[in-house]
C-alpha cells in the first residue's frame, strides 16, 4: 500500500478490506492501517466502530447526505467508457478490477489495480474508467453523491464534454452539492483528459489477471462452496 500511495492522484483514496478484519488505507500522503483510535467512530455498541464514506454521524432527514448506493455487474474483460461524475464516487470491488485515473498534476493516466475487498474513492469530476480484469462477471458496490444514472451530470463522457465545450449550454442554477455548474469545469480540458484515457485503453487494452490472482480466485470459489448456502444457523 505504501508503494501504491506514491502513484495515486491527489484526492483519490484506496481501502483494502482484509480477510483478517484489518482495513488498510492509502492516499497521496502515504499508507496506514485504519483503527478505532483514528478515523473510526463508535458504532451503536461498545467495541463496534464505523468510518463514514458518505454523510456523517449527523445525517438525518433534515440534513440528508444526498447519495445513491447500488450493486453493479461488470462484464468479463470489459471497461466502462471513460467518464467523470458530477459528485464523488466510491466503489468496492468484489473481484479483480482496475481503475484508470487521469492525474491532472502529472498530466498522465494512472492505472490502479484492485483486488477483491479493495475500495477506491474518486473525487468529483476526476476522469476515470473502471474495468474488470477477470474472465467472469465482476460484482461491485458503488456509491455516488448527488446524482442518479439518469442525471445529465452523472457520467460525462468525452463526447459530452466536447459538446459542452463548443456549445453555449444555458443551465439553470442548481443547489445540489457537487454539480458541475458549481465547480466551473473546463470542459475542453476534461474532454482531452477523457480522450487520453480512451487512448490508453485502445493501446493497452483491459488488464488481465496474474497467475497468482487466478489461483486465488479459484481458492475463493472453493471456499465459497465449502461455506455452503445462506440459511438459518445451527448450533
Amino acid at each position: 500500500m505504501e508503494q501504491l500511495s506514491r502513484s495515486l492522484p491527489f484526492g483519490v483514496e484506496v481501502f483494502r478490506l482484509g480477510a483478517d478484519g484489518r482495513v488498510l488505507f492509502a492516499d497521496r500522503e502515504g499508507a496506514r492501517e485504519l483503527g478505532p483510535r483514528e478515523e473510526f467512530l463508535p458504532f451503536i455498541d461498545d467495541g463496534q466502530f464505523a468510518h463514514y464514506l458518505v454523510g456523517d454521524a449527523e445525517t438525518s432527514p433534515e440534513r440528508p447526505s444526498n447519495a445513491t448506493f447500488k450493486l453493479g455487474v461488470v462484464g468479463p474483460r470489459s471497461a466502462f467508457t471513460p467518464h467523470a461524475h458530477g459528485g464523488e464516487h466510491v466503489v468496492l470491488s468484489l473481484g479483480h478490477a482496475s481503475c484508470g485515473l487521469y492525474d491532472a498534476a502529472r498530466g498522465q493516466v494512472t492505472e490502479i489495480r484492485l483486488v477483491p475487498g479493495a475500495m477506491i474513492r474518486i473525487p468529483e469530476m476526476m476522469p476515470h474508467s473502471f474495468a474488470n480484469r477477470g474472465g467472469r462477471p465482476l460484482n461491485i458496490l458503488a456509491a455516488n453523491t448527488g446524482f442518479g444514472i439518469d442525471h445529465e451530470d452523472y457520467a460525462i463522457t468525452a463526447a459530452e464534454a466536447e459538446r459542452r465545450a463548443t456549445e453555449d449550454v444555458v443551465r439553470e442554477p442548481r443547489r445540489a452539492v457537487g454539480t458541475v455548474s458549481r465547480v466551473a469545469t473546463d470542459f475542453g480540458l476534461l474532454a482531452a483528459a477523457l480522450r487520453d484515457i480512451e487512448r490508453v485503453q485502445r493501446v493497452e487494452g483491459v488488464g488481465t489477471t496474474t497467475v497468482r490472482e487466478r489461483l486465488a480466485a479459484g481458492l475463493r470459489r472453493a471456499a465459497s462452496a465449502l461455506e455452503g448456502p445462506l440459511g438459518r444457523g445451527t448450533r
